[in-house]
């Protein structure tokens, strides 16, 4: 099931890859004069898979498959899921699992189980229930199995069948499994690393709409890994994904439009992206906002709105000495208005 998504284990693959790019190509181009080599910023990392297993309970539960329904029946259980009526839900996927023993009704109950929807949490037989929709061929029950196994859920932990279950989901279609098994062939440790191979799942999950498998992919086209370099590509890549609200790739294009980079330069529009990122709380979009406020590229030059983004950033921990340089340049009305404008953030990241 999509809420189980996590992939425990593969964190460091990502990171590890992402500490290879070339840094020059995620900092914005301010003119030379203006960028000591010192205050190159830090590079961006693509995102690490996030855990979901052990969501926090006030978080809204992801959508199972539809259970399959015969034509022109109403499907009840999966409805009465979709408006919170988890009970109903319950009842009648058991109803449709006793009368056609179907798959996806067995999954509906295994997501009900995992998350204590309407009924009370039992990791076992959450585990039971979607083993019996896996064996069943059902792609969704494998993969929150292959969940389960990596995260040691209801006494699993069997890597390997994980594995197993990953590929079997994501030959059936499954995109978060097919990114997910993309990053283990970029980790390189269940398998020998494979770039193509990863490329390849990152783009059949891509094509299933996975936003995480876009940016993943435009990562590798950016680099030139497992594919051939394109930076046109890539661009096409981190827009769709930002479109989907992916705010790594948000980021990422918001700088690709700002340096002209496999799309057309844009600054007005990409301070525009960066701004919607920054006040998402990204602290590279933070960052690349100060730089343009500071300079009055692709914005109206704004000092106090170019210290309170860099405060901001410096706080999420990314400096910059030339804003520290541009910072230390102004008045001294100017510099305490800017500090004064960032307290609400500071505030807000010191109690999160």
């Amino acid at each position: 099931m999509r809420s189980a998504r996590s992939f425990i284990g593969v964190i460091a693959a990502v990171a590890a890859f992402a500490c290879t790019s070339d840094v020059a190509d995620a900092q914005l181009q301010i003119p030379p004069e203006l960028t000591p080599p010192e205050a190159k910023p830090a590079p961006h990392k693509p995102p690490a898979p996030k855990p979901a297993v052990a969501k926090p309970a006030a978080a809204k539960p992801a959508e199972p498959a539809k259970p399959t329904a015969s034509i022109g029946a109403p499907d009840l259980a999966y409805g009465a899921f979709q408006r919170g009526y988890f009970l109903t839900a319950y009842n009648e996927a058991t109803k449709r699992i006793e009368a056609t023993g179907d798959r996806k009704a067995m999954t509906l109950l295994g997501e009900l189980y995992a998350n204590g929807l309407g009924i009370p949490k039992n990791d076992t037989k959450a585990a039971e229930w979607y083993k019996l929709a896996s064996d069943r061929g059902d792609p969704d029950a494998m993969f929150a199995l292959a969940m389960f196994n990596i995260s040691g859920r209801a006494g699993l932990n069997d890597r390997n069948e994980a594995v197993r279950l990953l590929a079997a989901s994501a030959k059936l279609g499954n995109a978060p499994a097919a990114y997910d098994l993309g990053l283990l062939y970029l980790e390189g440790r269940q398998f020998p690393q494979d770039f193509a191979r990863a490329a390849e799942l990152f783009r059949s999950a891509a094509q299933g709409g996975s936003s995480e498998a876009m940016y993943a992919l435009a990562t590798l086209y950016k680099e030139g890994r497992g594919v051939t370099k394109d930076d046109a590509e890539a661009a096409r890549l981190l827009g769709t994904s930002a479109l989907a609200d992916n705010i790594d790739a948000e980021v990422e294009y918001g700088i690709a439009l700002f340096n002209g980079t496999g799309v057309a330069k844009d600054e007005t529009a990409a301070a525009r992206i960066l701004r919607r990122a920054a006040l998402r709380g990204s602290p590279i979009a933070q960052n690349r906002l100060a730089r343009i406020l500071a300079t009055g590229r692709g914005a109206a030059a704004d000092p106090v709105a170019a210290i309170k983004w860099h405060t901001i950033a410096k706080a999420g921990g990314l400096g910059d000495t030339f804003l520290d340089e541009f910072a230390s340049k102004q008045s001294a009305e100017t510099r305490a208005a800017g500090e004064a404008a960032a307290k609400p953030w500071l505030h807000v990241q010191s109690r999160s």
